[in-house]
């Protein structure tokens, strides 16, 4: 661990400017940002299962990551098409898949396995990532300042709620969490990253969203600490499991001293949506 606290301190350096940077610009910088680390996430995901004898269908599944980021922004913009014609984006994209899978799956392929893991992939890796487009983009006039401001609520709130849940976990010990999934997790840490996730959004709405004009209750606030310290550590749980059932202990090593892809967002998957749902609720967005 103290050997990769540099890598990890140097790349936290370089990749929270420039996350800062993508959501500010937004549009198809963001767009471009999204599209690249769903690919990168759909492919760990994809040698995950090969690592449990699955082979996906490739091909779709890339397709599928990068055209999810863009039909998020495409649904945000006026100028995009209806979303009835995202929809049925999607049904051409299930038949390809399907006649992909007919011309080139053998029967040693596990085709109903191969194409679960081809059509999931691409939906936990892009799909769910892609709802920070519609956080950045789904306000109507919202600066990109303001909305900027917003998207890091949820992102600040899980990045505290982990080292709440590390401290917590370490100072006071007890029963293991999950500990076939993950065994050094407790639930005094669980608890821990709760708490601190409630304090934190309760914090940055009161010192940053208040300066920049965006008015949420303490009790809304709480709520979306809530959403956060929990389905955050259930996804880092969730994708603890996936690693477990091939005996990995990263999926990848596309951050150095972090990990995968999957590694670093697996929190974020769950949380974004499901800020993005409370901010359509509290009337944010």
């Amino acid at each position: 661990m103290a050997s990769s606290l540099p890598r990890r301190i140097a790349v936290a350096a370089v990749a929270i400017p420039l996350a800062i940077g993508m959501v500010y610009l937004g549009g198809w910088v963001l767009v471009a940002g999204l599209v690249f680390l769903g690919a990168a996430g759909t492919r760990e995901f994809f040698d995950l299962t090969r690592k449990a004898g699955v082979r996906p269908f490739v091909i779709p599944g890339y397709v599928a990551a990068v055209l999810l980021p863009i039909s998020a922004y495409l649904l945000t913009s006026q100028a995009g098409p209806r979303p009835v014609w995202v929809l049925f984006g999607g049904v051409l994209w299930l038949i390809a898949t399907m006649v992909y899978a007919v011309g080139s799956a053998r029967a040693t392929d596990q085709p109903v396995l191969a194409l679960g893991a081809t059509m999931f992939g691409p939906l936990y890796a892009a799909g769910l990532l892609a709802f920070l487009v519609v956080v950045r983009h789904g306000g109507e006039g919202l600066s990109p300042r303001v909305a900027t401001v917003l998207v890091f609520l949820p992102l600040v709130t899980t990045w505290l709620c982990d080292t709440f849940a590390m401290t917590g976990g370490s100072v006071f010990g007890g029963p293991k969490l999950a500990p076939f999934i993950s065994p050094h997790k407790t639930w005094s840490g669980a608890v821990s990253g709760l708490v601190g996730a409630g304090v934190v959004a309760v914090l940055y709405g009161a010192l940053v969203l208040s300066a920049v004009g965006i008015t949420l209750r303490v009790w809304q606030l709480l709520i979306i600490g809530l959403v956060v310290g929990v389905l955050g550590q259930i996804g880092d749980l969730a994708e603890s499991l996936l690693k477990r059932s091939v005996g990995v202990k990263d999926s990848g090593t596309f951050f150095p001293g972090h990990g995968g892809v999957l590694d670093r967002l697996d929190s974020l998957y769950w949380v974004i949506p499901m800020s993005a749902l409370c901010f359509y609720a509290f009337g944010v967005l």
